[in-house]
């Protein structure tokens, strides 16, 4: 499993009354990010809530960009080791494709809306010095799928005339729709419809092209081919017909 570069931590715990501190912190951050937001929250609140200093948030990270980063990664963390231990169990490519597409909406939304927006927004930042760490933790998060499609296309089932980087986005494109609709609109999602409607539809974009299909649209080329040729030629014999064109007063033709 590729390894994710490491966020660093302030001071590193000492004792278990240090790592439960530390386990406290993280929790309640998740609560308020996903509240607040990034941009909202503050440290001050997460230490307040936890009823110690706010010092004692920086005894353990360097600040609130990094306190996010470790929220955002552990919840990648938890998610991908379920996974990991759950697909190997899944037989054939579209069940593993329902399967993915399932738990990426439960777990999305089963912290409610607010981890969700969280999630998707500060997930994908790209600006500070922890870029890498969310690319890293992306990649680690997509590998699963990545494998299903590279081994969808070994196997036949998944198409091949389009890279693997597009199909990636093709799946994970529509969900983040379904998930920020959710948000917007306050809505309740039926995640085991939803994702059933879902895979239908990517189901039949990943398929190869069928031959009958590509047969047909051979078939349509080429009729329109002859077409052209035969106007063509209909147009030229008309242009060499005798007295085609127009004569001026000294018998030339245009």
């Amino acid at each position: 499993m590729e390894k994710t570069p490491a966020v660093p931590i302030r001071r590193p715990p000492a004792s278990a009354k240090s790592e439960q501190r530390i386990r406290d912190i993280l929790h309640m951050a998740r609560q308020v990010f996903s509240e607040a937001g990034f941009q909202a929250a503050t440290t001050t609140d997460i230490a307040q809530r936890l009823g110690v200093s706010e010092a004692t948030i920086f005894t353990y990270f360097g600040g609130k960009r990094e306190l996010c980063v470790r929220v955002i990664g552990d919840w990648y963390d938890e998610i991908i080791a379920k996974v990991e231990d759950s697909l190997p169990h899944v037989q054939g490519a579209r069940a593993q494709l329902h399967y993915l597409v399932h738990a990426h909406l439960r777990h999305l939304l089963a912290e409610g809306p607010g981890l969700c927006a969280f999630i998707l927004s500060e997930g994908r930042a790209r600006n500070d010095d922890f870029g890498e760490v969310y690319a890293g933790l992306q990649r680690r998060y997509t590998a699963p799928l990545m494998r299903i499609l590279a081994q969808g296309q070994a196997d036949g089932d998944i198409r091949r005339d389009m890279p693997l980087r597009l199909l990636r986005s093709t799946v994970y494109g529509p969900m983040e729709h379904v998930l920020w609709d959710a948000i917007l609109r306050g809505a309740r999602v039926d995640v085991a419809a939803t994702a059933d409607q879902l895979v239908g539809f990517l189901w039949q974009a990943l398929q190869p092209p069928r031959q009958d299909t590509l047969a047909l649209a051979r078939f349509r080329g080429e009729v329109r081919d002859a077409l052209h040729r035969l106007q063509a030629s209909e147009a030229s014999d008309e242009s060499d017909e005798p007295g085609a064109g127009s004569a001026n007063k000294d018998g030339a033709t245009y």
